[in-house]
């Protein structure tokens, strides 16, 4: 999994490029921290080339969005493939994150 982050239009966002699975989890969330960092503004999750989202990838999901919450800031999601979207559908995630 590789995470790109980049500042655009007075928001943080962060490409996902590749599976988020327990194996790498501990990695991407380390590679996420500025997305912490700047909760309290716009943080978009682009997840347009995400092959896979393990229950761990979701727990850091949930973790940038609490974090967002306590800061006053939002999350997006965009830009979700099909295969991550059902995961989300039948997490309930779909109804936590605002999708673009």
């Amino acid at each position: 999994m590789e995470v790109f982050i980049n500042e655009e239009a007075n928001a943080t966002v962060a490409r996902l490029v590749g599976r988020l699975d327990t194996a790498v989890s501990q990695d991407v969330s380390s590679a996420l921290q500025p997305l912490m960092d700047a909760a309290s503004g716009t943080v978009i999750l682009d997840c347009s080339q995400m092959s896979y989202i393990s229950s761990s990838g979701l727990r850091i999901f949930l973790g940038i969005r609490k974090e967002a919450a306590a800061k006053g800031g939002r999350v997006i999601v965009r830009n979700l493939p099909d295969t991550i979207r059902q995961v989300f559908m039948m997490t309930g995630f779909l109804n936590l994150f605002e999708i673009q």
